[in-house]
C-alpha cells in the first residue's frame, strides 16, 4: 500500500503582507492548517507469515502452519508490518491439511473457523475502522506513512488523533488514488466545522487528516473515509476532546456559533489573489458578501432569547457587528487598496474584538483568539491535508 500525497485545498493563504502597511484578517475559524506532507515509509514484511505461507503451501506440518499464521498476524497489528496476506494465505492452506477438521465439522466448530479465517482475509484489505468521535494514538507514532491499525483510546486523555467525521464512498471500480484522495479532502474540510463548532478552541497546532481505501481494500469492499484532528507535533499530541456540537453545546452556545458561522462562510470566500492592488473588483466583491452575512449573523443574535447573564454580552457583541458591517461596505466601495486596508483592519478589530470575547466568556465558549489571528486580525494559513491509505 502507498500513501498518496493530495495537496490540500488551497484556503485564503497570505492574502495581505504581513508587514505594513496592514496585517489582514483572516477567517478565524482556521486555526490549523501547519501540516507536512505526507511520505512513504514501506513497513517490513514479518517474517513469520512467510514462514507460515511456505507451510502451507507444502502441507508440512499443517497444524504448525495454521498457529504461525496467527503468531504473524498478532506481530503485524503490533507491530505495523506487511505480510497479513501471506499469514492468511499460509492459514487456509494449512487448514485444509488439519485431519481435526473433519472432527470441527461433526460438532459444529468448523463453521466457526472457516467464519474466522474468512473475516481475517476480508481484514486484508480493510485493517481496521474508525468513527466518528472517536480518539486514537497511530502504530508507530506517526500520522503520515502507511496505516496497518490504531490504539484506539479515551478521548478524555492524552491522545495523537481524534475522528471529526466518517463517510462511504461510491460504489463501483477502483476510482484511482488521487481521485479518492480529492474526494477524502473535499468532504473533510467541509465536515470539519460541524464537529468543531468553536473555532476558537481548536489549537493552532491540529491539521486535518484523513484515511482512506487502498486499491487491494477496495476490492474487499472497502468504501470508508475517516477524516481525523490530529497534531502537527507527534510528541505533543492532544488532551480532551475538540468535539463542539449539538452532542456537547447548549442552546445558547449552539445558537451564538450557528450565528458565527454565517460569517466564516463568508470570511471563507475571498479571492485567491495574495494581495488586494491584485484584485480589488474581487476584495470589493468579497466585502460585500462579509457585509451582507454579518447583517444575517446580527438578526440571528438579536433573535434568540438568551440565558441569563448572557443577553447584555451578546447585545454588545451584536452593536460590535453592526459597527464593522459598516466598515465592510465602505471596503465595498472602496476606490485603491489603501482605502481597502484601512476598512479591512477597522471591521477586523471589530469582529473579534473584546466585545466578542466577553459574550464568549459569558457563553462558556473558548475566549482566546487563534493563535494565528493575534488581537483579531492576521492572515489565514493554509490548510494543507495530509492523506493515509489503510
Amino acid at each position: 500500500m502507498s500513501i498518496p500525497p493530495p495537496p490540500g485545498p488551497q484556503q485564503p493563504e497570505g492574502m495581505y503582507p504581513q508587514g505594513p502597511p496592514q496585517q489582514p484578517y483572516g477567517p478565524p475559524y482556521q486555526p490549523w492548517g501547519q501540516g507536512y506532507s505526507p511520505y512513504n515509509r514501506p513497513a517490513p514484511v514479518n517474517g513469520v507469515a512467510i514462514a507460515a505461507l511456505v507451510l502451507g503451501i507444502l502441507c508440512f506440518l499443517p497444524a504448525v502452519g495454521l498457529i504461525l499464521g496467527l503468531i504473524a498476524i498478532v506481530q503485524i497489528r503490533r507491530r505495523g508490518e506487511r505480510g497479513r496476506g501471506l499469514a492468511i494465505g499460509g492459514m487456509v492452506m494449512s487448514s485444509f491439511g488439519l485431519a481435526l477438521l473433519v472432527t470441527a465439522f461433526a460438532t459444529g466448530g468448523a463453521h466457526d473457523v472457516w467464519q474466522g479465517i474468512k473475516d481475517g482475509a476480508r481484514d486484508n484489505g480493510v485493517t481496521f475502522t474508525l468513527k466518528k468521535g472517536e480518539c486514537f494514538n497511530a502504530l508507530g507514532g506517526s500520522l503520515s506513512g502507511e496505516a496497518y491499525d490504531v490504539d484506539k483510546v479515551p478521548c478524555s486523555g492524552r491522545h495523537q488523533a481524534e475522528v471529526f467525521a466518517d463517510f462511504t464512498l461510491p460504489g463501483g471500480r477502483y476510482p484511482g488514488d488521487d481521485a479518492i484522495a480529492k474526494a477524502a479532502e473535499d468532504k473533510c474540510y467541509a465536515l470539519q466545522y460541524a464537529y468543531a463548532m468553536d473555532s476558537w478552541a481548536v489549537p493552532g497546532n491540529v491539521d486535518i487528516y484523513y484515511f482512506t481505501p487502498t486499491r487491494d481494500s477496495w476490492g474487499y469492499g472497502d468504501r470508508e473515509v475517516a477524516c481525523v484532528f490530529g497534531n502537527t507535533d507527534e510528541k505533543a499530541g492532544l488532551t480532551g476532546t475538540l468535539r463542539r456540537d449539538a452532542r456537547t453545546l447548549t442552546e445558547d452556545q449552539l445558537a451564538y456559533l450557528r450565528a458565527d458561522a454565517v460569517l466564516y462562510q463568508a470570511l471563507d470566500t475571498a479571492p485567491d489573489a495574495e494581495y488586494v492592488e491584485d484584485d480589488l473588483p474581487g476584495h470589493r466583491a468579497w466585502a460585500g458578501r462579509v457585509a451582507t452575512a454579518l447583517a444575517d449573523q446580527t438578526r440571528q443574535l438579536r433573535a434568540h432569547s438568551w440565558g441569563e447573564g448572557v443577553g447584555r454580552p451578546v447585545t454588545g457583541q451584536a452593536a460590535a457587528l453592526d459597527r464593522a458591517r459598516e466598515e465592510w461596505r465602505k471596503a465595498a466601495k472602496a476606490t485603491d487598496a489603501d482605502s481597502f486596508y484601512a476598512h479591512y483592519d477597522r471591521a477586523g478589530a471589530l469582529m473579534e474584538g473584546d466585545a466578542a470575547i466577553t459574550a464568549r466568556k459569558a457563553l462558556g465558549l473558548a475566549v482566546s483568539p487563534p493563535s494565528d489571528l493575534p488581537d483579531g486580525s492576521g492572515d489565514a494559513g493554509g490548510d494543507t491535508g495530509t492523506g493515509k491509505q489503510v
